[in-house]
């Protein structure tokens, strides 16, 4: 690795917190081995960045396994170029670690990858230039914090007025910026242009056994946040890093993605 990479690794550091698949945690400490780890792929992800003449882009990790629901990716954050805390900002949702609140954060690369995640793959999708600039231009403006929701669920329904989570708002924002219909700032604007687009989430199938066995019932998860039927079924219809990648192509605002990591074979999202 040049030498002037490692040095912009160590620069990129910020405010030191875990963050898996959306979830914000104080660590008391941080091994050499991580902050390596979590430095080389800031890096590789840097120079990706670096490649694109864009002001933004989405940026996909693994914080979680999720291949036993099909998924790969399971937090997505705005990679932001020209940002007020520097270049290549992350901007996102987390979750207060194991509570039922979120706050957005603004943070370094090294930050995003500082976690045992389960592997240090990512995917980078780039938006249309003119989509890019809109969106851009909506991460500087209140309009993020207008369409965040405090309460956080990990299994927030798509169209909930009660709860969000980290993808919900990704997915909110992006509509918002780029739907020539919305536009509003104003979540149950965005929720419903979600239906008049289209928009399909993955339904995650959690059965009742496996909500005790793996210790679900938190104060981060609320399944009463869906329907009867989806409880007594055990399907939950979720906003995944899929789904808002799926709607992203259909409706033709990605202009081009690539993955990094040791697993970027893997064509899941």
């Amino acid at each position: 690795m040049k030498t002037w990479l490692r040095f912009l690794a160590v620069a990129m550091l910020g405010v030191t917190v875990s963050a898996q698949a959306g979830t914000a945690c104080r660590k008391t400490s941080t091994t050499p081995e991580e902050l390596a780890r979590a430095g080389e792929a800031a890096v590789a992800t840097f120079a990706e960045l670096e490649k694109h003449d864009a002001p933004v882009a989405l940026v996909a990790r693994v914080g979680t396994d999720l291949s036993k629901y099909g998924l790969k990716y399971s937090h997505v954050a705005f990679a932001v170029r020209d940002h007020a805390d520097g270049r290549w900002t992350v901007v996102h949702l987390l979750n207060h670690c194991g509570t039922d609140r979120s706050s957005l954060y603004a943070e370094g690369l090294v930050n995003f990858y500082l976690d045992d995640l389960v592997s240090l793959d990512t995917k980078i999708v780039w938006l249309q230039p003119d989509a890019a600039e809109r969106l851009a231009k909506e991460l500087q403006s209140p309009a993020i914090e207008n369409l965040h929701h405090s309460y956080y669920s990990v299994i927030a329904r798509p169209d909930s007025p009660d709860y969000q989570n980290s993808t919900a708002w990704v997915l909110e924002v992006l509509i918002d910026a780029l739907d020539e219909k919305s536009g509003t700032h104003r979540r149950a604007d965005v929720q419903r242009e979600e239906t008049r687009l289209g928009f399909k989430p993955d339904v995650l199938e959690i059965s009742y056994g496996k909500r005790i066995a793996g210790g679900l019932f938190a104060a981060n998860a609320a399944f009463t946040d869906h329907p009867i039927a989806a409880r007594l079924s055990g399907k939950y219809p979720v906003v995944t890093v899929r789904s808002i990648f799926r709607l992203s192509r259909e409706q033709r605002w990605v202009a081009e993605e690539v993955a990094l990591g040791p697993h970027k074979s893997d064509a899941r999202d």
